[in-house]
């Protein structure tokens, strides 16, 4: 096994967060009743229980650096994720960077910022 590191994210109902990361292709590799873990095409997104977490005021924020953002992007729409500016969950389509990449962002049920980017 290679090095690697994986984001540690909250979770105020670990059936909720399945759900919801499911349609996206994000399969359970491992849970028990504090921790969660979610796999998809060598992302590796690890959740951890915060019942009392408000997705208004959450700060928790990971990067997922993929090589198609666009095509991450459309999954996103296609399982109903709602391009817009405010509630949880949504979308922000793909942007050009001024540092030459694309990023866009999603916003998942316990507010916690999935930064989408392509270099």
């Amino acid at each position: 096994m290679s090095d690697r590191a994986t984001p540690n994210l909250p979770s105020r109902d670990f059936d909720l967060t399945q759900r919801f990361y499911a349609p996206l292709g994000f399969a359970c590799t491992y849970r028990d009743d504090g921790w969660l873990i979610l796999e998809r095409d060598g992302l590796c997104l690890e959740f951890f229980a915060h019942p009392a977490l408000d997705p208004a005021s959450s700060w928790f924020s990971c990067c997922l650096r993929l090589d198609d953002v666009h095509a991450f992007h459309r999954i996103c729409r296609a399982a109903g994720i709602p391009e817009s500016t405010t509630g949880f969950p949504r979308l922000h389509r793909p942007e050009p960077q001024p540092w030459g990449g694309l990023m866009g962002a999603l916003i998942d049920p316990d507010g916690t910022l999935l930064r989408l980017i392509q270099t």
